[in-house]
């Protein structure tokens, strides 16, 4: 699983927002997002460069955790 950290999520509309990002680079992906630690755990076959860049058109900004 690959951990980001991301700035600006607070609620569960950022949940949403953030996992369909993914979901629609890869729909089979498994997105785990926590508000608390502001961190998203993806598992997916996508590179660590396109889920930043499905999260960042989103407005987010991410960092590697």
């Amino acid at each position: 699983m690959q951990v980001f950290t991301v700035e600006g999520m607070s609620c569960g509309h950022c949940v949403k927002a953030v996992t369909q990002a993914v979901q629609s680079k890869d729909p089979a992906a498994s997105v785990r997002v926590d508000l608390v630690a502001k961190e998203v755990g993806v598992e997916s076959a996508l590179s660590a460069e396109q889920v930043i860049e499905a999260i960042s058109e989103e407005g987010y900004v991410i960092k590697l955790a």
